[in-house]
């Protein structure tokens, strides 16, 4: 019988994950990952408090054993440093990819064979399949509006291995169902948005307090100026709000299309197709990542530019072991640097790589 520890965050999906393997007869663990504790009180509304009241809640109503464990040094160290640090270096990274394979299958999946578990279990909506050979595949979660296998791209065989998915299967409306079924504490808590650390406050917010604003000239393709930026680091590919200059007489708005770090200038076009940098076809990217078999050299697949788009047909070439080349079949809006792409075969997942 297999003994998993199931990681739970205090929502309803971790919550029935729990229930079905407790259902099934696996022997279970339930715990709670404290990476982050807002110890400095700028980040507005971070509920870990009542997160773990009501994770040892679900815990103590399914007769589970439950603990939690600190991980904040881990989570500070590879995953806030990485967003700062990306940040500072003008591209917008992706906590929420980097989290999954550097804390969930990375530090909480070592904490778990190191403590005799067979694996880690969590709430998210995607399937894993075991192929005849003994390896595994990440698919799709079936409800097309929940899928998180985007999240997963960067995870290797040997974390996916020790993965379990239970909730990938079913719809979020069968999720709460049988929460409500089964009398669970949380059956009704919303959905937590976003990623915790931040809590209410924005973006900006969090990093105006840990990077340095350096304030620069906002200007156009054609290098007329146009106003001032704040920072660099507040400021992502595609944004249209907060730029505090006009629109023309048309009503067209400008967003941003580019960053001159050099210079620390911010250059952006009105939000037009054919605006220089804000639609291209042609990607290089880098830290490939494959869930089970590397992608062919050269290859005709599917890709998910960021999490929620459709699959989209692209060319991949591979350029060296850890780059390759990506040719979407149709022009991509404000692909940023440091986000993430997922490779797909239909529904299965192939793995990932990160924007240059």
């Amino acid at each position: 019988m297999k003994n998993l520890l199931v990681a739970m965050s205090g929502g309803v999906d971790s919550a029935v994950a729990a229930l079905l393997l407790k259902r099934q007869g696996t022997a279970i663990t339930g715990v709670y990952m404290k990476n982050w504790i807002n110890e400095e009180n700028i980040l507005g509304d971070c509920p870990w408090q009542q997160d773990i009241v009501d994770a040892r809640a679900v815990a103590d109503h399914l007769g589970i054993p439950f603990r939690v464990v600190n991980f904040m040094e881990d989570y500070k160290s590879r995953i806030v440093d990485f967003l700062l640090a990306g940040y500072k270096r003008g591209i917008t990274p992706n906590p929420d990819v980097m989290c999954n394979r550097e804390m969930k299958f990375g530090v909480l999946l070592d904490y778990a064979l190191k403590h005799g578990f067979d694996g880690v279990a969590t709430g998210h909506y995607v399937r894993k399949r075991e192929n005849p050979g003994g390896s595994f595949d990440l698919l799709e979660g079936v409800d097309d509006k929940k899928n998180q296998s985007y999240f997963l791209a960067l995870l290797r065989q040997e974390q996916v291995a020790r993965a379990w998915f239970p909730i990938g299967d079913l719809r979020k409306t069968e999720v709460r169902a049988l929460a409500d079924e089964a009398g669970l504490p949380n059956a009704r808590k919303k959905d937590s948005q976003g990623i915790c650390f931040i809590g209410n406050i924005r973006m900006g917010d969090f990093l105006r307090h840990y990077i340095r604003d350096e304030p620069g000239e906002i200007a156009d393709t054609d290098g007329r100026v146009l106003g001032k930026h704040r920072g660099l680091h507040l400021h992502t590919l595609g944004q249209r709000r907060g730029l505090g200059i006009p629109s023309n007489t048309d009503h067209e708005h400008y967003v941003v299309v580019g960053k001159d770090l050099a210079a620390n200038r911010l250059i952006v076009a009105f939000d037009r197709p054919d605006s220089p940098g804000l639609y291209q076809r042609s990607f290089t990217v880098h830290h490939l990542s494959f869930v089970n078999q590397p992608i062919p050299d050269r290859h005709t697949l599917l890709a998910r530019p960021r999490y929620l788009d459709p699959l989209q047909k692209i060319e991949y070439e591979r350029l060296t072991p850890d780059t390759a080349r990506v040719v979407f079949a149709e022009p991509q809006r404000a692909i940023t640097p440091g986000q993430v792409i997922a490779f797909h075969e239909d529904d299965v997942l192939l793995g990932g790589a990160v924007y240059a």
